[in-house]
């Protein structure tokens, strides 16, 4: 289900219009509009760069983005139903429903990592075999969702 803020931003104009939102504001439509992003301001974390939650349908999934060791990487995960606190590594596993890299494409074409917070909002978002990792997801079958989960997300608002 869509939040005020993402309808209202979609009806405001293209997405050109959102060129100086930053990252922290943005949302995106999937494809044929079933699917959504709104990223929101990420707390004081040392390894987390941005947070966001991931709309199909009435379901709302928790999402991060954190940056890998040795060659960087923006590397996102979508997870549902985790347990609060300080989490073990099974416990995250038992709960993430995707993880992979998130590509940003600018304006003009050029393929980049996510940026971080208090930056532009990329035109195009690509989270890298999300689509595949979704579609095979017990708990995506289980909530019955009509969309064919896919990889690619365009700029269509800015939540003020």
């Amino acid at each position: 289900m869509a939040t005020a803020g993402f309808t209202a931003a979609m009806l405001l104009g293209t997405p050109s219009a959102f060129a100086a939102c930053p990252i922290e504001l943005a949302t995106y439509a999937g494809q044929g509009g079933t699917m959504a992003i709104e990223f929101r301001p990420t707390s004081a974390s040392v390894t987390v760069t941005n947070s966001f939650r991931f709309l199909t349908g009435e379901r709302a999934l928790d999402g991060i983005v954190m940056w890998t060791a040795g060659t960087a990487r923006s590397w996102g995960v979508v997870m549902d139903g985790c347990p609060e606190g300080d989490l073990t590594g099974n416990e995250i596993s038992e709960c993430t429903l995707w993880e992979g890299v998130v590509y940003a494409i600018d304006d003009g074409g050029k393929v980049g990592l996510l940026p971080g917070e208090e930056q532009p909002a990329p035109q195009t978002l690509i989270l890298a075999d999300l689509g595949p990792w979704l579609s095979q997801s017990e708990a995506w079958r289980e909530a019955g969702s009509l969309a064919e989960p896919w990889d690619v997300f365009t700029l269509s608002g800015c939540q003020e």
